[in-house]
């Protein structure tokens, strides 16, 4: 590990004027430091800011502090009762110890577990740009099919965002002018294209401070997660699923998807496949037709491309009610 400056802010605007790289629970980002993949010249503490509670709205949705750890969200009984998916997916993440630790904040902000990012003797555009993608050619079984580019085929690791993203959370930051934003998540993240390297739309020095969830939504939620092993394993295939069915028919669907993409991954176009759709085995595959209908697998990774299917296929049907 490179050597670094230390401080520790006070307060969110302290921390914004500081000039370097926050620090919360450290789960990512002092691994990327100890392979020095990351070597920033300053860290800013940010683990005692009062940024750690959850808290209702007049809305009815729920304000979550950037600091919140990823455990006490996940048991947090509001969000067992209103967004079951979130607890679910938090629960599928990582291991218990790092869930004390890791931050809500923090966990957006994951960066890839593509294994040519982690092997600095192997050419990554998004470690180092203009190097090549290893993983095009290479071993590439936890990689992308879904908006993938020439330049890079890494996925995005968080199940966290992916529940995140079928709830349509917001993303609330301080800039380092001061200024607040609010960042629908699906405005969140960036595509590869040739441009790997940059990966959310935040600025320099811009912080996240809350995420805000809306009302929670009518219907039945699932988490489902495929993975090489039942526990600290990253996700195949992940679905967040979110759907209500009136009068015999599929009234509202919200389908996000972790393992597919450079992002979590929601396309209108499943959603629009289901609804007004009486649910059968034929509405699911028509969505997952939508889904995939731009896949595209780069060889020790083809099988995702049906495993994604079954996968959505099931979580309909479990969702709905339907049986196999």
């Amino acid at each position: 590990m490179k050597t670094f400056a230390y401080s520790r802010a006070e307060s969110p605007e302290a921390a914004v004027a500081a000039g370097g790289r926050f620090i919360a629970g450290g789960t990512n980002l002092l691994d990327l430091m100890k392979l020095q993949i990351e070597t920033p010249e300053s860290l800013v503490d940010i683990s005692r800011l009062d940024l750690a509670k959850i808290e209702e709205r007049e809305d009815g949705g729920l304000t979550i502090g950037a600091l919140v750890p990823n455990s006490d969200l996940a048991a947090d009984p509001r969000v067992i009762a209103g967004y079951p998916v979130l607890s679910r997916a938090l629960l599928a993440g990582a291991s218990g110890q790092l869930r004390n630790k890791a931050s809500t904040g923090g966990n957006l902000l994951q960066r890839t577990r593509c294994y040519y990012f982690y092997d600095k003797a192997t050419a990554c555009n998004k470690r180092e740009p203009g190097t090549g993608c290893s993983a095009i050619g290479g071993v590439n079984r936890i990689l992308a099919i879904l908006g993938t580019s020439e330049h890079c085929i890494a996925t995005h690791p968080s199940d966290m965002a992916v529940a995140m993203r079928a709830l349509d959370a917001t993303i609330v930051t301080l800039k380092s002018d001061g200024d607040r934003r609010r960042i629908a998540i699906g405005e969140f993240y960036r595509l590869p294209g040739d441009t790997p390297q940059i990966e959310n739309v935040l600025e320099a020095g811009e912080l996240i401070t809350h995420v805000e969830l809306p009302t929670p939504p009518k219907g039945e939620q699932l988490y489902r997660k495929v993975r090489d092993r039942a526990s600290y394993a990253f996700a195949l295939v992940s679905v967040a699923g979110i759907v209500s069915v009136e009068d015999g028919k599929i009234a509202s669907a919200a389908l996000a998807f972790g393992g597919l993409g450079p992002m979590p991954w929601r396309d209108p176009a499943v959603e629009a496949a289901l609804i007004g759709q009486a649910p059968s085995d034929a509405a699911f595959a028509a969505a997952a037709d939508a889904l995939l209908k731009d896949a595209k697998g780069y060889g020790t990774n083809d099988f995702k491309i049906p495993l994604t299917r079954r996968t959505l296929i099931a979580s309909l049907r479990e969702l709905t009610g339907v049986s196999a």
